[in-house]
C-alpha cells in the first residue's frame, strides 16, 4: 500500500513505538498511580517522564501542566466545556477548524447562548490579520480558537499574529495543535497560547489512544467530569490540582510509553524539511496532471494538500486510487465543515486529501500522479 494519509494518522510509526509499547505490554502494563510495587511505580515515571518531554516540546517547563486524555477530540471539550461560557461570551474561531472544535462549541452554544465568530478570510483563504483586528476592536474576543495547520489545505495559520492581537483584550487564546505538534515549532511562550491541545497519533508520530492539552497554570477550568484517580480516595471531590483533576479513570499506559518512544524519535528541524520538500514536490508533480485542480493553495502550506478532478467525485478517484493503485488518501469533507464553503468544492463532494508524512517518497508522489494521468 502507498499510504498518503497522514493526515488522519502518521503510519506507519518509528520501530522504537513498536518495539516499546510491546515492552511495556509484556513486563509492566499495570495501573499507574494505583499502586505501590516496582512495576506500578515504572508505570508513573514513564508518565512523569512523557509530561516532562511533552513540557520541554512546547517550551512550557515551569508554566503549564499536562493533561493527558484518550484523544484530542476528548482534550478538546474538556477544555471547551471548562471555560464556562455564557451569554455575552464572544468566541472566535479560524473557518479552519476542525469539528472537534466546530461541534464541541455549537453544543455548548446552545445551552449557554454565546456568540461563535468566524475569522475573517483574504481571497487567497488566508486570515485577514487587518480585518481580525478591526473585528476585535468591534467586538472584544472572551476566547480565541485556532488550528494551527489547517487539515483541508496544510495552511499554517498565523497562530502567533492572531493570538498577540486576542490578548490585547485578556481573550483566553487555544490552539488545535493536532497537525503541526512535532512539525513545527509550538512555542506556548511565543505564541502567547494559554492552551494548547495536541494528538499523540498525527504528527507527533505515537500511537492511537494517547492525546491532551498543555495549560498554563494560570488558566482556570471547571471540571467537567469525574471518577477514580487513586488519590484522595475517601473523598467525593475530585483532586483540585491539575493535572489530576481532569485526569479521571485508567491512564492508558501502554499508549503513553508508545508516544514518549515517538517524542524522541524524530527530530523537529529534519521532520520539518523533509515535510516541506516533499510537499513542494507533490505540489509541482500534480499542477501537471491534467484536470486536476488543487484548491486552497497558500504561502508556506505544509504536509496536506486538497485537490478535484474533473468529471469525478472525490469519492470515485479515492476509490479507484484504493481498488486500481492500491493508493490510501482520504475524501469527502475531512470533519471540518467552515472551510468547504470557502473552497466550493460541493460540486465533487469535498476533496481527495493527500497527508504526507516522513516516510512517504517522491516514488509514492510519481505513482500518484502517474495514476491520475490515467484517469
Amino acid at each position: 500500500m502507498t499510504y498518503l494519509d497522514n493526515a488522519a494518522t502518521t503510519f506507519p510509526k518509528p520501530e522504537c513505538v513498536y518495539r516499546e509499547m510491546d515492552d511495556i505490554s509484556r513486563n509492566y502494563a499495570v495501573n499507574a498511580g494505583r499502586g505501590s510495587y516496582k512495576a506500578a511505580q515504572k508505570a508513573v515515571k514513564v508518565i512523569d517522564d512523557t509530561r516532562a518531554a511533552l513540557l520541554k516540546l512546547f517550551n512550557a517547563e515551569g508554566i503549564a501542566d499536562v493533561v493527558l486524555t484518550a484523544s484530542v477530540t476528548q482534550a478538546l471539550n474538556i477544555v471547551l466545556a471548562g471555560l464556562g461560557l455564557k451569554e455575552g461570551s464572544m468566541v472566535y474561531i479560524s473557518p479552519y477548524e476542525h469539528n472537534a472544535v466546530v461541534r464541541t462549541l455549537h453544543m455548548l452554544q446552545k445551552e449557554a447562548g454565546f456568540t461563535v465568530k468566524e475569522m475573517p478570510l483574504t481571497k487567497g483563504l488566508e486570515i485577514d490579520l487587518g480585518r481580525l483586528e478591526f473585528e476585535f476592536a468591534q467586538n472584544h474576543p472572551s476566547v480565541v480558537v485556532s488550528t494551527a495547520v489547517s487539515n483541508v489545505t496544510g495552511y499554517v495559520l498565523p497562530i502567533g499574529d492572531i493570538f498577540q492581537s486576542a490578548k490585547k483584550y485578556d481573550a483566553v487564546t487555544i490552539t488545535d495543535a493536532a497537525q503541526a505538534a512535532g512539525l513545527i515549532k509550538m512555542d506556548v511562550r511565543d505564541l502567547k497560547a494559554d492552551i494548547l491541545c495536541f494528538a499523540g497519533h498525527k504528527t507527533l508520530y505515537g500511537p492511537f489512544g494517547i492525546a491532551g492539552f498543555v495549560m498554563k497554570k494560570d488558566v482556570e477550568l471547571k471540571q467537567t467530569f469525574a471518577g477514580g484517580t487513586g488519590s484522595h480516595s475517601l473523598s467525593p471531590e475530585m483532586p483540585q490540582n491539575a493535572p489530576e483533576r481532569f485526569e479521571a479513570g485508567s491512564c492508558n499506559i501502554v499508549a503513553v510509553k508508545g508516544l514518549y518512544a515517538a517524542l524522541g524519535a524524530l527530530e523537529q528541524e529534519e521532520h520539518y524539511r523533509k515535510i516541506k520538500e516533499i510537499t513542494e514536490y507533490a505540489i509541482n508533480a500534480l499542477e501537471v496532471v491534467p484536470g486536476i485542480s488543487i484548491l486552497g493553495r497558500t504561502k508556506g502550506q505544509l504536509g496536506i494538500i486538497s485537490f478535484v478532478a474533473d468529471g469525478y467525485s472525490s469519492d470515485e478517484i479515492g476509490k479507484i486510487l484504493d481498488e486500481e493503485y492500491d493508493i490510501a488518501v482520504r475524501t469527502g469533507y475531512h470533519c471540518a465543515p467552515l472551510i468547504h464553503k470557502h473552497l466550493k468544492d460541493e460540486p465533487y463532494e469535498g476533496t481527495v486529501r493527500i497527508g504526507l508524512g516522513y516516510f512517504n517518497t517522491e516514488e509514492n508522489i510519481d505513482k500518484l500522479a502517474e495514476a491520475l494521468i490515467s484517469l
